[in-house]
């Protein structure tokens, strides 16, 4: 039998085996005519509460705008600070810069690619407002050592879980351990919408309630503004598919970590295969791997039928739009894991056959000489 084509995410297949639910889910919408606030929305969050063991988890438009709106119910101002990781998506460090805020960065960690906890404490002035820990590729950061020094210094820490929802953190799921957490169900996440849409969580009554209202132009009354808001609202439609891929989202890591451990034990002889932390559960939104010649590498994986992608090529300070003061070699973790990571593909529809085969040509162009 021939290979199957490969994707880097194979978001089709994995509709077609729940095909009939979420169809039916979807007209059901459509029948009610509720596209706004409607009940599919609430169920959706409530749903999404009890998963995380969360008090309150509202839904908006994109993770963008959840990172964003818990930044405007954190009171972020223009001139305070943030601190986060330069090696992440540029929401991160996009949303921090539209508030008139600006991003202190803290270099990451060599084995998992997050915040280096032991060098934020460094970085802390009196306009220190909040931390950003951005869990990437679905393995919790150091949670404990961030929640210290956010209490020390009376911080915010706000989590940018956008490619975690489902991991644990010393039994605890992201999202629930710091003032707030922010996911994204862009269709390539674990979880994923057939668009963007986004949700903010936290235990707080009172951010809760500022969160609802900022997400809704500022009102809890239509017409009546209370606070500075923006438009930014779970559509029915979304809320209602994703309810129904919320009961396969532990089935859906579990097939992502899977495939994950027959990545490993291919490649132990070749490269250092990811670390996981102990204590976690990761959920490998991404699986990466740092090669040489990582350019020719993925032309010739092109060429094999094989994609692949680069998270992320470029640091955040180094970017052109929100360099502000830094340079080249402030970061050198960052900048030297940017120059050489490759994500492969993962995703919950992949087979032994197609792993074996992606190993095998990886093995092969790290071979040659």
């Amino acid at each position: 039998m021939a290979l199957k084509q490969i994707y880097m995410v194979d978001t089709k297949n994995q509709y077609l085996k729940i095909k009939d639910e979420i169809d039916s889910a979807i007209k059901n919408v459509i029948d009610s005519s509720l596209f706004i606030q409607g009940p599919a929305v609430k169920e959706f969050e409530n749903n999404v509460q009890n998963y995380l063991g969360a008090k309150h988890a509202i839904g908006c438009a994109s993770g963008t705008d959840a990172l964003q709106i818990a930044m405007m119910a954190a009171n972020i101002k223009p001139g305070d600070e943030i601190i986060t990781t330069p090696f992440t998506f540029v929401a991160t460090t996009e949303t921090i810069a539209l508030l008139g805020a600006a991003p202190v960065y803290v270099d990451i960690n060599p084995d998992t690619f997050n915040i280096d906890t032991s060098k934020i404490e460094e970085k802390i002035t009196p306009k220190t407002k909040a931390i950003i820990p951005v869990h990437l590729y679905g393995q919790p950061c150091d949670m404990d050592q961030i929640m210290e020094i956010s209490q020390k210094y009376n911080l915010y820490v706000i989590e940018d879980a956008a490619q975690a929802m489902g991991s644990l953190y010393k039994g605890q799921k992201v999202c629930t351990i710091g003032d707030m957490g922010c996911i994204s169900y862009y269709p390539s996440k674990n979880l994923g919408a057939f668009g963007d849409a986004g949700m903010i969580t936290t235990n707080n009554d009172e951010l809760a309630e500022k969160i609802r209202m900022i997400t809704a132009h500022g009102s809890k009354r239509k017409y009546y503004h209370e606070i500075l808001g923006i438009n930014s609202r779970l559509d029915s439609i979304q809320a209602a598919l994703l309810n129904v891929k919320l009961k396969y989202l532990d089935s859906y890591s579990d097939a992502r970590f899977d495939a994950a451990m027959k990545y490993n034990e291919k490649f132990k002889n070749y490269f250092k295969t990811p670390y996981i932390l102990p204590d976690v559960k990761h959920i490998f939104h991404q699986y990466s791997i740092r090669v040489k010649n990582r350019d020719k590498m993925i032309e010739f994986l092109k060429q094999n039928g094989i994609p692949s992608m680069i998270y992320y090529p470029v640091p955040l300070h180094l970017q052109k739009a929100y360099k502000y003061s830094y340079k080249q070699g402030d970061f050198p973790v960052s900048e030297e894991i940017a120059n050489d990571i490759i994500s492969l593909p993962m995703h919950t529809e992949l087979d032994n056959e197609q792993i074996d085969y992606i190993s095998s040509k990886v093995i092969e162009f790290n071979n040659m000489k």
